[in-house]
């Protein structure tokens, strides 16, 4: 492992940068979230987590719930379950509904086989042992019960990858900047499944493939620029570089009438 892959996965799991910068507020994570509305097909990824809890009763723990958008279909949808939302960073859980707690994915603040489900979507990645927040996840649920995890592939925005090293590479005069930070590349989904067979017996991988198209720059900007918190790692200007991106994108529509963005993420539903 090279020494800027150690201090970006270092960064991706700070705690203090997580609590702090990167999700102290919901605004970044709702814009990342934002540019999927523009996916086709479009995926209610909330409705297809509460049709994987069709058969659970009783209590949900959504481990990472972020802004809580989950915690939020399930309150709606399956008002006779218990959930509780639970985040590493205490700012992003001001409006999520019902009772939540701040909590670290290692340390759960669960007794052993308490809730009926767990959910960690999309936060696995930011777990500086993921194989311990597994087994986390697998002690805290009934021993019928279900987890369900979401991530993103290797392949995910292969073409946000290009425009910003695109753009990078222009702020500092050279042909090809250096690559925008991964979140999930330290739990893609390829070897998502793999890890977590360790503490699962059956995991059921559902890929989310898509594409995102958009007639304007805001959406793909938007999203670029939500990766703020980590600007240290990019190893480039970030605002100038976020600027350039901008002039590219509108370039491109200009010439082509839209910019396409290929995705692929998926959900995996976890049985012990």
């Amino acid at each position: 492992m090279t020494e800027q892959t150690d201090a970006r996965d270092a960064a991706v799991t700070d705690r203090g940068r997580l609590a702090e910068e990167a999700y102290g507020s919901g605004r970044d994570l709702a814009a990342r979230q934002s540019l999927y509305r523009w996916q086709t097909p479009r995926y209610d990824l909330p409705g297809l987590v509460a049709e994987r809890l069709g058969d659970v009763r009783g209590r949900v723990v959504d481990v990472g719930c972020g802004n809580g958008r989950f915690v939020e279909r399930l309150w709606l949808g399956r008002p006779e379950l218990r959930v509780l939302g639970m985040d590493i960073a205490p700012g992003i859980l001001a409006d999520v509904p019902g009772p939540v707690a701040v909590a670290d994915a290692v340390r759960l603040p669960l007794a052993d086989g308490s809730v009926n489900a767990a959910l960690a979507m999309h936060m696995l990645y930011h777990v500086a042992v993921i194989p311990q927040a597994v087994a986390e996840l697998a002690r805290g649920v009934v021993p019928d019960g279900v987890v369900v995890v979401s991530t993103n592939s290797e392949r995910d925005k292969r073409e946000l990858d290009e425009l910003w090293q695109r753009a990078a590479g222009d702020v500092l005069g050279m042909g090809r900047g250096p690559a925008r930070i991964s979140l999930s590349a330290r739990f893609p989904l390829e070897k998502a499944a793999g890890g977590l067979g360790e503490e699962f017996l059956r995991v059921e991988t559902v890929a989310l493939p898509g594409t995102v198209t958009v007639d304007r720059p805001e959406a793909v900007v938007a999203h670029l620029a939500s990766y703020r918190a980590w600007a240290d790692q990019h190893q480039v200007p970030f605002e100038e570089t976020i600027a350039r991106a901008r002039a590219i994108l509108v370039e491109h529509i200009d010439r082509h009438g839209a910019f396409t963005v290929t995705c692929l993420g998926g959900v995996l539903v976890c049985r012990r």
